[in-house]
């Protein structure tokens, strides 16, 4: 992940955590225990129905934003919670198992301590009677010990007959005879403690009857819940749950036999029968554990645990099976087909209480944005390879297309970027199911056009296929890609489809997301531009062999030169001034309706130039501290060069207040080092209108004007005049 990706995902994290602290404080108003909520509503009730609907509106997002605060905070602790839970019911049991075992054994003590002293009286009554010996013999069992004696087999018999209900009421009875016994002493030791044993051996031996029942393919439905809340009767809750579970999960996974995904087989068709399978599986459990064990803590606890691992199961079959393939191959849309079903039917669980899309969402990230990076490098080398072979020509769509039937069809483009327009096109169309999973490398990363902006200007071989590729640039960069990227908007999908008077008032208040996307996209167009200009102006400076065509000499040689003097702009501005002319009729054709961005483009690339001089050191040490000091004729040519890119940048609508401001401090700069010679530079320059007229020549000789007699001006013009006058000056300010 490159160091762009993070600080952006560190950005959003903060962002987000901002919001959350705003909603925090929304909330405490009605977290506070004075809140009265009739007041509250009285306080609303002089609202109108627009701001009604802003009340209701905010109220849902608060509503909205409390639940997802509420699943959060359960969501953070939950699996140290849910261990808890299960040790306290592991305890529970356990606590049940000793008070069992010490029952019976105190049961065990009272019936030996019983004997013992039933055979002392015996020892101590040897001299009776014979008649009370054989009347103690001869005495009829009770009823109750009649009972005692047939309830074991009674016992059997419903459980062989597989009578659970009767056998459960029967072994209630048991317990509550026995206990009544006992504390009224109507059976003897042995008898009790016999009836006891048979109490607890039937009840267990029903638990198992019950879970071997439990467990068989064949038990479903009634029959399973029955079974499982005999067993929870019986005293056995923790086991009846667990078997619950296993039981819902080994029916899936019989099923589940008949599904064989192949190399062949669809994916999206695979993932809807495996979904349909384990999530119908998942709401079936939930809901028998909700019939039979309510919402008891532990339980609940459970069966989320358990839940949780049959869809981590699931979404690994899915990805090993359909989105492993597709995310290698760069199938962004049979991913996105895949992830859509698998959280369609997942999503479905929340009404039983089971949000279950988080945990398939963090297990599909990988394989989604294994897809989208493969689909966005193909676009890219698609792109690459199109350019490559691109002649630069703006065309409309072919018809028969799909852009040829939209909107772009008012736009021209070259091949290669129609094409990576009709990608971008179905890219977003793609990624649209996929903005739940709040995906994060391959959509947060800037891209990086410092590297692959010069390769492409120098494809573009001239300045007519450099524009054209720059018209790509921003018409893409303006219109066409955000006007794709409204299609994955939520808001946008959810209510311009119903709703046409909205679509302005959503384009104008787009989220956060996709303004930061804008940006991005403005901010490449700019750095190609930046590209393209400082490319065609290092052209205009340097020679092949690195030599300037701008340099102090060119202006400091001057006034050794003054018989062979005609006034006209310098070369390089000359050069500057028709390139800005042919640029200029190329994106005349080429932005159409968008000559805003061609004015800007000329204006950059003038800047560009300006700029350069501006801050080239070198330049400046020869004129300021050279050997040979700037005199009138040099200050002179100096002050009519700039004069001339002032007098074609207004003219052409590009002089904007930052070139002209450069442009004056320059003419500032060069005066200060004339007059550092001892001069007035005043003295020695003509009026501006001289300046302005020898600009307007050289503009109208370099734009193909007709020329005037006599050469460039005639002799008696006011140029001409002024120039002899100036020449003039500069001898006698020479010779002086």
């Amino acid at each position: 992940m490159s160091a762009a990706a993070k600080t952006a995902r560190s950005r959003a994290a903060a962002a987000a955590e901002n919001g959350g602290a705003k909603i925090e404080e929304g909330l405490n108003l009605f977290k506070s225990d004075k809140f009265d909520a009739d007041v509250y509503v009285k306080s609303k009730c002089s609202l109108n129905e627009k701001e009604i609907r802003q009340l209701c509106s905010y109220l849902l997002d608060l509503k909205r934003a409390s639940a997802e605060e509420m699943r959060k905070s359960v969501y953070a602790n939950y699996a140290a919670f849910i261990r808890t839970s299960k040790e306290i019911s592991d305890l529970e049991g356990e606590l049940s198992s000793i008070r069992n075992l010490l029952s019976t054994q105190a049961t065990l003590i009272h019936g030996l301590a019983e004997g013992v002293h039933i055979d002392s009286l015996k020892g101590s009554e040897s001299f009776a009677s014979k008649n009370d010996l054989l009347n103690l013999e001869n005495k009829e069992p009770s009823d109750l010990e009649k009972w005692s004696v047939e309830f074991p087999d009674l016992l059997d018999v419903l459980l062989a007959e597989r009578r659970i209900d009767e056998a459960l009421t029967a072994l209630d009875e048991g317990e509550h005879l026995a206990a009544e016994a006992k504390q009224t002493k109507t059976l003897d030791p042995a008898m009790l403690i016999s009836l006891e044993n048979t109490i607890i051996d039937r009840r267990q031996k029903l638990a198992d009857q019950l879970a071997e029942a439990a467990c068989q393919p064949s038990t479903r439905g009634a029959e399973l819940r029955a079974a499982i809340s005999a067993l929870k009767k019986l005293g056995d809750g923790p086991r009846a749950h667990s078997l619950l579970l296993n039981a819902h999960y080994q029916r899936y996974q019989y099923s589940m036999q008949s599904l064989r995904p192949s190399s062949t087989s669809y994916g999206g068709a695979y993932t809807a029968a495996l979904s349909q399978l384990v999530f119908s599986a998942i709401a079936q459990a939930a809901c028998d554990s909700l019939a039979i064990f309510g919402k008891e803590t532990a339980y609940t606890s459970e069966l989320v645990m358990w839940a949780t691992r049959q869809t981590e199961a699931f979404a690994h079959l899915v990805k090993r099976h359909a989105l492993a393939s597709s995310a290698a191959a760069g199938g962004l849309r049979a991913a996105a087909e895949c992830v859509q079903i698998a959280l369609g039917h997942c999503s479905l669980l929340e009404a039983r209480g089971l949000a279950l899309c988080p945990v398939l969402i963090k297990l599909f990230r990988p394989s989604v944005e294994q897809a989208l990076d493969a689909n966005l490098k193909r676009i890219e080398e698609s792109t690459a390879a199109m350019a490559a072979a691109d002649d630069w020509v703006l065309t409309y769509p072919p018809m028969g297309t799909r852009q040829a039937s939209s909107m772009a069809l008012q736009h021209r483009l070259t091949t290669s970027a129609h094409r990576f327009n009709l990608m971008v096109q179905d890219f977003f169309e793609d990624v649209g199911p996929l903005l739940s999973m709040q995906l994060g490398g391959s959509m947060e990363e800037e891209a990086n056009f410092e590297g692959s902006g010069n390769k492409i200007v120098r494809m573009a071989e001239n300045e007519a296929q450099q524009i054209a590729l720059l018209a790509n640039a921003s018409l893409l960069a303006d219109e066409l890609l955000p006007r794709a990227a409204m299609k994955v908007s939520p808001l946008n999908q959810a209510n311009n489809k119903d709703d046409p008077r909205r679509r302005h008032s959503d384009r104008k208040n787009r989220n956060p997301e996709q303004r930061e996307w804008k940006r991005r996209l403005v901010i490449s167009v700019d750095r190609l531009k930046d590209t393209f200009c400082r490319q065609h102006a290092l052209d205009l400076i340097f020679t092949e062999d690195g030599d300037s065509h701008l340099n102090a000499d060119m202006y400091l040689n001057m006034d050794g030169n003054v018989d062979e003097l005609e006034w006209f702009p310098s070369l390089i501005f000359q050069e500057l001034y028709a390139k800005l002319n042919r640029m200029a009729s190329i994106a005349a054709d080429m932005f159409v309706g968008r000559q805003r961005f061609a004015t800007l483009l000329l204006m950059r690339l003038t800047e560009t130039v300006i700029l350069w001089l501006s801050e080239d050191q070198s330049f400046w040490d020869d004129i300021e501290e050279g050997p040979k000091p700037l005199g009138p004729l040099g200050l002179q040519q100096f002050y009519l060069d700039m004069k001339f890119v002032i007098c074609f940048a207004s003219q052409g609508h590009y002089l904007l207040r930052n070139l002209q401001r450069v442009v004056n401090e320059i003419i500032s700069k060069a005066m200060a080092a004339f007059a550092a010679t001892g001069m007035d530079p005043n003295s020695v320059l003509p009026e501006d209108d001289w300046f302005n007229d020898i600009c307007q020549e050289a503009i109208d000789r370099l734009s193909g004007k007709p020329k005037a007699m006599n050469g460039d001006r005639e002799l008696n013009s006011p140029t001409a005049s002024v120039s002899a006058q100036s020449i003039s000056s500069v001898r006698s300010h020479s010779s002086s």
